[in-house]
């Protein structure tokens, strides 16, 4: 898994500090989270090829979480794209963005589906070979979820020299990274986990969108390789994080020493801190594996 950040601030968009929008890579597939304005500019300048994204996953229909779509979704239309794309996101954003494109006179030339979300409870919300993909119900002004993204396990791992040891054909591997036992030509069993290892352990990344603090999330994002939380606030401000139901920097630490996850990165900053270092400084203490989303910012998985 790579995950690129797009951007990491609240409200409203600056020169150098874009709304929130990221994109994770896994085997391959992109997948964009989020779509504040400007987002495909920022796509542009890290060199995300548009038409590799075929699903889009909006945690809410705050402006600047989803004010970026319609823009992405005509340019899509203007470079000829064909595929199918799948939008994933509250109820009411079918009606949003149908109602612009129609005023428009620009609908696209390529089939929208829309997966609208009310569920109050974590459900399985994509799946394919590689890949699931879970709703994280958030606490939120509006119905806001936040998406758990989670590997399948992989095939088994073949040991070379114990394949040479037993002398087996390579017409046999498929079979043994499927984890089958093998009876040979002269009626030589082997056993699976003779000649393969385990297969590489699945990653699992939790992207927490706009929430006030809520350990109800915790058994979902329990141990995820790296947990992206919003930190809209310093902690002198969390009377205002709590009458606007977001985090604060510390709040999302807690949230990820009691959840155990590997790593932490903080972003949706307000712009009304000139310093975002301020935001690792206060998580520091209660947090270890902290880091700071920056806008063109990559995450190795």
């Amino acid at each position: 898994m790579k995950l690129t950040i797009l951007g990491c601030h609240s409200a409203t968009p600056q020169e150098n500090a874009h709304t929130t929008s990221q994109v994770l890579e896994v085997k391959g597939h992109l997948f964009l989270i989020d779509c504040g304005e400007g987002t495909q500019i920022q796509m542009r300048k890290q060199k995300v090829k548009f038409s590799k994204i075929k699903n889009i996953f909006i945690s809410h229909l705050h402006g600047d979480h989803f004010y970026g779509l319609v823009g992405l979704i005509s340019t899509l239309r203007l470079l000829g794209r064909t595929a199918d794309l799948h939008i994933y996101g509250p109820k009411g954003i079918k009606e949003v963005l149908t109602l612009q494109l129609k005023l428009a006179d620009s609908w696209t030339n390529f089939n929208l589906f829309f997966h609208e979300l009310e569920e109050k409870e974590s459900i399985l919300i994509f799946e394919d070979d590689k890949l699931k993909v879970y709703t994280i119900p958030l606490d939120h002004r509006v119905y806001t979820n936040g998406f758990l993204f989670e590997e399948k396990s992989g095939l088994r791992r073949l040991e070379e020299e114990k394949l040479k040891n037993y002398n087996i054909p390579h017409y046999y591997f498929q079979s043994l990274k499927l984890g089958k036992d093998l009876v040979l030509d002269d009626g030589t069993i082997i056993q699976n986990d003779w000649v393969t290892l385990n297969p590489k352990p699945s990653k699992r990344y939790a992207f927490c969108s706009d929430t006030a603090y809520n350990e109800s999330l915790l058994p979902l994002i329990e141990g995820v390789d790296l947990l992206y939380h919003e930190s809209t606030f310093l902690d002198a401000h969390e009377n205002l994080a709590e009458k606007t139901k977001h985090s604060t920097a510390v709040q999302a630490a807690k949230i990820a020493k009691l959840a155990k996850v590997k790593r932490l990165v903080l972003g949706h900053f307000s712009s009304r801190y000139r310093d975002n270092s301020r935001f690792l400084n206060e998580a520091a203490p209660f947090f270890d594996s902290v880091e700071l989303a920056a806008d063109g910012k990559i995450f190795d998985i």
